[in-house]
């Protein structure tokens, strides 16, 4: 079943005024949907979003905004997978600085079903195309959560099913994935007038676009 339209939600680049927002929809996501809250080892992005995403014209965090609400995140981060708790082969193949890592894909349950997150992971994977260095797109996400899977698998491949190895503790299923690099992705940066292709400095991130979700 395809995501049904939505008339349009503003989505960008975050900008310092969206830091709270954002920070609110990945807390409450811990704690209502994965039930596990707040893990200092593995959310201090969250307390530090400005210092992480906006600062680091490597790094990106992108929101969907409505009537003034941030509703959903979409982050990246030049990391890879750690070892431990991840395996060794997982990390190498996978190295910090030349991967793209997507996270924070959360949407508001309200705001379900009108593809906010594929368009903000496609957005993401395009930065990621057109930022130098990059040249592998990670990530892993907790296949107990209601959709995570299915969607994922709707976009990338998997790369190793982690749930017989229970790494991240009990509550956590881990499976990993890899998005394919895109391409022509400077056209479709230049059309949504987010970043320009090949600047990513802060302060191009303030600019707006309204991009309807597809």
């Amino acid at each position: 079943m395809t995501d049904a339209p939505h008339p349009e939600y503003t989505l960008r680049p975050a900008t310092p005024v969206d830091t709270d927002g954002a920070r609110r929809l990945m807390l409450d996501t811990f704690y209502e949907e994965f039930g596990y809250g707040y893990v200092p080892e593995w959310h201090r992005d969250v307390i530090d979003i400005a210092g992480t995403y906006l600062d680091d014209p490597r790094h990106l965090l992108l929101v969907a905004v409505h009537n003034g609400e941030v509703v959903a995140t979409t982050g990246v981060r030049s990391a890879g997978p750690a070892h431990p708790p991840h395996p060794r082969w997982l990390a190498e193949r996978y190295p910090h600085g030349t991967t793209a890592q997507i996270v924070r894909v959360y949407v508001k349950a309200e705001h379900r079903r009108h593809g906010l997150a594929r368009t903000l992971v496609r957005i993401a994977s395009d930065f990621a195309a057109t930022t130098p260095g990059y040249d592998r797109i990670y990530l892993h996400t907790n296949a107990r959560a209601e959709g995570a899977e299915a969607f994922w698998r709707s976009m990338a491949k998997e790369v190793f099913d982690a749930r017989t190895t229970g790494e991240h503790g009990p509550g956590v299923d881990t499976v990993h994935f890899e998005i394919p690099m895109p391409h022509n992705a400077t056209l479709v940066w230049a059309q949504e007038g987010l970043v320009a292709p090949g600047d990513s400095r802060p302060e191009h991130r303030a600019d707006q676009g309204k991009i309807p979700a597809t």
